[in-house]
């Protein structure tokens, strides 16, 4: 089995890729799904936020109340440090479980869907590393256009992220996003040729 990391930007096609990937055949551990389970009423991971952050970042129903919280963290270093100290370690014991189930399943090539992949030490829970990468014009494009949001919001999310020169340096592949989803599509496709099915990793797809 082979276990390739999935890393990138914010609005630079991750999930399309990740999507184009499972269509061929691999299974996908989503790390954006992990990190919810920490946040579910009654766990160990939501009563430690509460403790760190306080009773104001719970809603009346018990569950996290998102906004609070990141107003809490975004632009605080500090409190991200803390609520990543708390999320971290449980997401990736999620993540180890998963990769053993689907060993156990006798599954060729899983993915692992995580935007924190190098930032939170999990790389060396991998075969090698994909980051998706796209021109900074195409980014706020498509997140102004998908989120609603302005340039000055959209930048502001891409400064707070880890640049893309500093993942490539992790990197083993850098899936370049910059046509279309079909041009996009044909770049996964040809990877999963290159680097899998011809290293007898992973059987051709016939869709």
């Amino acid at each position: 089995m082979v276990v390739i990391g999935l890393a990138g930007g914010i609005g630079t096609g991750k999930s399309e890729i990740s999507r184009v990937l499972k269509e061929l055949g691999a299974v996908v551990l989503d790390g954006d799904t992990y990190g919810h389970q920490v946040y579910l009423p009654n766990t160990e991971g939501l009563r430690e936020i509460v403790a760190t952050f306080g009773e104001d970042v719970l809603l009346p129903s018990g569950e996290v109340d998102r906004r609070a919280l990141g107003g809490k963290v975004f632009g605080n270093p500090e409190a991200m440090a803390k609520l990543n100290a708390i999320a971290w370690p449980r997401i990736r014991q999620m993540i180890v479980d998963g990769i053993e189930e689907q060993k156990r399943e006798g599954t060729q090539v899983v993915i692992l869907d995580a935007a924190v992949l190098i930032e939170a030490g999990w790389t060396d829970l991998t075969d090698e590393i994909w980051v998706s990468s796209a021109p900074d014009a195409d980014v706020i494009q498509r997140l102004q256009a998908r989120n609603n949001l302005t340039e000055e919001q959209v930048r502001a999310r891409m400064s707070s992220q880890t640049p893309i020169e500093e993942k490539a340096k992790h990197a083993d592949v850098i899936v370049e996003n910059n046509g279309d989803l079909e041009a996009l599509r044909r770049k996964v496709e040809g990877l999963w040729e290159d680097r899998l099915v011809n290293r007898g990793l992973a059987g051709r797809h016939n869709g």
